[in-house]
């Protein structure tokens, strides 16, 4: 550990909670400032509205093609 000697100056038991309360902390904040001041965040949460997908048709040009295609589309 290269940061070995940083606990000759900082008990770790007051070192440790700290850091990993600094970290919550800062992580808490961000998340925050995204709830806020985004768009898009609520409606995820909330399920947001559904994307329509349209069927595009497409007209094959030989009929050997129209076959294929209706092979191809049954899943």
């Amino acid at each position: 550990m290269n940061q070995g000697r940083l606990w000759t100056v900082v008990k770790p038991t007051v070192g440790l909670p700290l850091l990993i309360g600094g970290v919550a902390v800062t992580s808490l904040l961000i998340h925050t400032a995204v709830l806020t001041h985004t768009t898009w965040m609520g409606a995820f949460f909330q399920g947001g509205s559904k994307a329509k997908t349209a069927m595009i048709e497409t007209q094959p040009q030989t009929p050997g093609a129209k076959v294929l295609a209706m092979a191809t589309s049954s899943n």
